[in-house]
């Protein structure tokens, strides 16, 4: 085990949530190292947590231990569990769609039941609304700090019981490329598809400083369509310009150069928001 655990929430920073969550961590053990991912997920957008994660994951050493709590039915009888990738990494989250892109991307090895009765913060059992306090970074510290196994938390789930998200996986429709707009870029509100750059380049043949004609739809409906170059970077086209690029996780992307995408168009991102791309002749 590497020590390391990471936390990522929809709670925001505005309150103790998140440094109660590290106190418990370290009551757990002085010998870990807490990280945050992020706490800034939509608030109940599971499907955004579930990219960040993998985002993230491959950059951290294995037998890192993520914790992930995005948890609109905390309370409920949704099950709680610890996936362990086949990357050797470990995610302690609900049974909620959390772990599906890591899935798609990486694998799942094996997942575990958490026993919510007993494997849970001493003292905690009257509680049934702060599961990130109670269960998951408890049960996550416990791991990352060597305190258990991976094979002594509960039950086996088998993976195919795992839930997990809708994913639109990109293809081809006669001469268009077709995805998903996975995410935003946040801060900048660059749409992030999940076309990948090795399809893009090498199936779709798109070459830089061609244009190319851009629809974005949601759920179904024509949103936006533009003609679009496709460049390396921002520079590469004026202050206000919309282009097409390839992102830090190697898909295609949608970006203003000094300005915000989402905002300018009025778009957005998630499984009800898909693109198309064809050549501009």
């Amino acid at each position: 085990m590497s020590k390391h655990l990471v936390l990522q929430t929809d709670f925001g920073l505005q309150d103790g949530a998140v440094s109660t969550m590290y106190g418990v961590a370290y009551q757990v053990s002085d010998d870990i190292v807490v990280s945050d991912l992020t706490h800034g997920i939509t608030p109940f957008n599971i499907f955004e947590g579930s990219f960040r994660l993998a985002q993230t994951i491959k950059y951290w050493q294995p037998g890192t231990v993520f914790v992930s709590v995005v948890d609109p039915g905390v309370g409920s009888d949704r099950l709680s569990i610890v996936a362990k990738l086949k990357t050797g990494h470990f995610v302690v989250t609900p049974d909620n769609g959390t772990i599906t892109h890591l899935a798609e991307l990486y694998g799942i090895e094996a997942v575990r039941i958490i026993d919510e009765s007993i494997d849970r913060l001493p003292g905690s059992e009257k509680s049934a609304t702060f599961h990130g306090r109670d269960i998951y970074v408890y049960n996550g510290a416990r791991l990352a700090s060597g305190q258990i196994t991976f094979d002594e938390i509960g039950d086996i789930l088998p993976v195919d019981r795992v839930v997990k998200l809708p994913l639109h996986l990109a293809g081809f429709n006669g001469d268009a490329i077709e995805g998903n707009i996975d995410i935003t870029d946040v801060n900048f509100g660059s749409l992030w598809t999940n076309i990948p750059e090795e399809m893009w380049t090498n199936n779709f043949h798109a070459t830089q400083g061609n244009q190319y004609r851009v629809r974005v739809y949601h759920q179904g409906r024509l949103q936006y369509e533009e003609t679009l170059p496709y460049v390396k970077t921002f520079a590469d086209v004026q202050p206000g310009e919309s282009l097409i690029y390839i992102n830090s996780v190697y898909t295609v992307a949608l970006a203003v150069h000094t300005g915000n995408f989402v905002t300018a168009h009025n778009v957005g991102a998630g499984p009800d928001w898909s693109i198309d791309i064809t050549p501009e002749n």
